[in-house]
């Protein structure tokens, strides 16, 4: 504890240096933060596990809503399906189906029925009465909302829907944060796709294990139809439609080992520099009975202190940026939500830390070697 309190005297000393140091290390955490979150928000979009019972029914070799077309009467079909819970017919109409920064997506859906098929769903402003009383109403995701500046009451106009919205909701799943729910029919007439049709049917089974044997039945049923239909798990489909955003969010991986290098190299650079400026009076220390290992063991400390309160603006940093700015990504009517979590955040102080640590060894190691009377007589 000694040599740690040592060790940040030394750093305050030279304030100007130090000070840039850190915000070097900041600049660096911040976009490997940032790289980490968006890593972080895919993998929950696209790994599955034992607790994913969704398929999407899709039209086959169709990708971006407009040309997904279905018929609303498959609907009791797949009902019957053995393993079949429940089954909603969805209409998608959106404003880019290429991969975006600021994708507006309105999701058609029977009113009655929304909240039964998803119980995720809570009305945290506005109410769902409202919803179901008006034709025109939407239920908006918080992200959306916040992004839109949209609260109860407000009407907002995109794609050529006009819409009013009745309530803000709250959902486990990022897909319902970043969406405008609609009347069925409304967003069949607004979109002119034509009572009847449909982007696609989402169908929740009775559980995980049935999943590959429901959807192959789906497709079978449908093989022979005029419209035949391609059925994947949710995840799968989020994973094989938006392959643009994965691939863009997959390039993101080099900038933030880019980031990692950079914040190395500054703070190796940063520590030797110290090292260097202070030759007598490290020769000094040992004089006075400092032990090499307590000399190196300071440096190494200076090395992690930077990291550490580098890291904690850059990391700090980036979560509050996406927390304030709810950002998100779409492609083909998907939307990935860019939220900050605990582990992210854990990861990139752990980090930052290490790469303190890491560039420090160097620097103690030079602190240590020269001899005592060379370095008196520097």
């Amino acid at each position: 504890m000694k040599l740690a309190i040592l060790a940040l005297k030394n750093l305050t000393r030279n304030r100007l240096r130090s000070l840039l140091t850190i915000l070097g290390v900041a600049a660096g955490m911040f976009l490997y933060s940032a790289v980490q979150t968006m890593q972080h928000s895919l993998s929950r979009a696209t790994e599955s596990s034992a607790a994913d019972t969704t398929l999407v029914v899709y039209r086959e070799n169709r990708f971006c809503p407009s040309t997904s077309r279905l018929p609303e009467h498959y609907l009791p079909t797949i009902e019957r399906i053995k393993g079949v819970r429940e089954v909603i017919p969805i209409q998608i109409a959106v404003n880019n189906c290429g991969a975006s920064l600021d994708v507006i997506t309105f999701r058609g859906v029977p009113a009655e029925t929304l909240q039964k098929y998803n119980p995720n769903i809570k009305v945290v402003e506005g109410s769902y009465e409202d919803f179901l009383a008006r034709n025109d109403a939407a239920l908006v995701g918080q992200h959306f909302a916040e992004r839109r500046s949209l609260s109860p009451g407000d009407k907002f106009e995109a794609v050529g829907v006009n819409v009013t919205v009745a309530g803000i909701i709250s959902s486990d799943s990022p897909q319902d944060e970043n969406v405008a729910y609609v009347h069925l029919p409304f967003l069949q007439q607004a979109s002119r796709i034509g009572l009847g049709v449909v982007t696609q049917f989402n169908v929740k089974v009775e559980s995980a294990d049935q999943l590959q044997r429901v959807a192959d039945q789906i497709d079978e049923t449908f093989k022979s139809d005029q419209q035949p239909t391609n059925t994947r798990p949710e995840k799968a489909f989020f994973a094989e439609t938006a392959k643009q955003m994965i691939e863009l969010i997959g390039f993101t991986r080099w900038l933030g080992l880019g980031a990692v290098f950079a914040v190395l190299g500054l703070v190796a650079n940063a520590v030797l520099l110290i090292v260097r400026g202070r030759v007598k009076e490290t020769a000094i220390f040992q004089t006075l009975g400092y032990s090499r290992l307590a000399i190196g063991t300071m440096v190494v400390f200076e090395g992690i202190l930077l990291g550490l309160i580098g890291g904690l603006l850059g990391v700090f940093g980036a979560m509050t940026f996406f927390h304030l700015k709810s950002f998100t990504l779409g492609n083909e009517g998907l939307t990935l939500a860019l939220t900050p979590s605990l582990s992210v955040t854990l990861t990139g102080l752990g980090v930052a830390v290490a790469l303190g640590l890491l560039a420090s060894l160097y620097p103690a190691w030079k602190a240590t070697s020269r001899p005592l009377v060379q370095s008196l007589n520097a």
